[in-house]
């Protein structure tokens, strides 16, 4: 799992086998170690409901609802990511992208739905 935050956008991004097990009820963690013994966890939940984003013994965790995230890994693999916003106490909104890495989908589906979209070579040898 890789986790980018800038101001008010987080980036997640998680391997396809990270993604069979959130599908497979499994919760997937990223512990980072600190200085002075401590620990940040930035957990990603699949549950029913909303998308969530709510503090956590020793970090943040992220609900993903499992009606949002089938349809996305049905597209995959694909560049974009799942985009769901989340509005904040103090105004505006935390943008939180979800994805799967492309190029390891690419690896685990093959080209997928996308490549098939490209029309066939034209047959020199007829007509």
């Amino acid at each position: 799992m890789k986790v980018q935050m800038q101001g008010q956008a987080l980036r997640i991004r998680i391997s396809e086998a990270e993604l069979a097990r959130l599908l497979d009820g499994e919760t997937v963690e990223n512990l980072t170690r600190l200085p002075g013994n401590m620990a940040h966890h930035q957990l990603r939940m699949v549950e029913a409901g909303e998308p969530a984003l709510f503090a956590a013994p020793g970090g943040w965790a992220f609900s993903l609802p499992r009606g949002e995230l089938e349809p996305y890994v049905a597209r995959l693999p694909c560049r974009d990511g799942l985009v769901v916003r989340l509005p904040v106490e103090q105004g505006g909104d935390l943008e939180v992208e979800f994805e799967v890495d492309v190029r390891d989908s690419v690896r685990s589906r093959g080209m997928g739905k996308r490549g098939a979209q490209f029309p066939a070579a034209p047959d020199r040898n007829s007509g």
